[in-house]
């Protein structure tokens, strides 16, 4: 397939409405994406069971979620990068030593150590179901990412562990994958597998976690709603999720 452009959209805050929901403009405009031979992707600390019906909604087959650690372009898997069993042990006696619960990712799911108010907090922050609880899940199956569960102690994991990187992405949760391991690079390794590296890229975010994916690409586009200091790294700042901001950015750039 020849794209003209790839779009790489976050999601809470960026593509989804104040009630993480895909509009109707919203999903009229990814159909003009695709029309306009224009590649429509999903970037997201979430993973695939997490994403379906917000990918169904706007009519998008393609993501890299896992904060880049799994990429699945036209409903096919290019990409997996997996945590060893070894550090997700460690990662559990950590999460253990300080009165805090973990979760286990994948492309099929995601497994909890326990259930806690903080993952209650969490899940509902992000309005996705509670996992199931299987403290060992990591032993039979493999992991991409984990998730810390719990309100403090960063500085302790950060510290502990410097082959990790850890995303506070909800105030109760913090996202954990390789070291080096972003959006940013999940999207520079689309670009490569698929050989477009020719073919100009537009980034949309409008948080903390969206830094890496706005540097990554070509052109970077920041949500009215969004940070101070994205703003400040992007080329355009756009109008609210809430006001129609992607459709607006969309335009500006002449993609639909």
């Amino acid at each position: 397939m020849t794209y003209k452009a790839l779009t790489f959209f976050d999601l809470d805050g960026t593509l989804l409405d104040e009630h993480s929901q895909i509009t109707s403009e919203i999903a009229e405009a990814m159909a003009m994406l695709r029309k306009n031979e224009v590649l429509p992707i999903i970037a997201t600390g979430r993973t695939e069971p997490e994403v379906t019906a917000i990918r169904e909604a706007a009519g998008i087959t393609s993501n890299i979620v896992m904060n880049g650690a799994f990429i699945r372009i036209d409903g096919k898997e290019v990409f997996s990068d997996t945590l060893e069993p070894e550090l997700c042990a460690r990662m559990y006696q950590a999460v253990k030593d300080n009165g805090d619960e973990l979760c286990y990712y994948n492309e099929k799911g995601y497994w909890a150590t326990g259930h806690t108010e903080e993952m209650v907090g969490a899940y509902n922050y992000v309005r996705s179901p509670l996992p199931e609880i299987d403290p060992l899940h990591y032993e039979t199956d493999r992991t991409n990412m984990l998730l810390v569960l719990g309100v403090g102690n960063d500085a302790y994991y950060h510290e502990r562990f410097p082959e990790l990187t850890f995303y506070r992405n909800t105030p109760f949760s913090i996202d954990v994958v390789k070291s080096g391991t972003s959006k940013g690079t999940g999207v520079k390794t689309l670009v490569e597998l698929l050989g477009l590296e020719d073919v100009p890229t537009f980034g949309f975010g409008d948080g903390s976690n969206d830094f890496a994916l706005l540097e990554a690409c070509d052109h970077k586009i920041a949500m009215g709603n969004g940070i101070q200091e994205l703003k400040e790294l992007a080329d355009f700042v756009t109008l609210k999720n809430t006001e129609g901001g992607i459709v607006h950015a969309l335009k500006h750039f002449d993609l639909i």
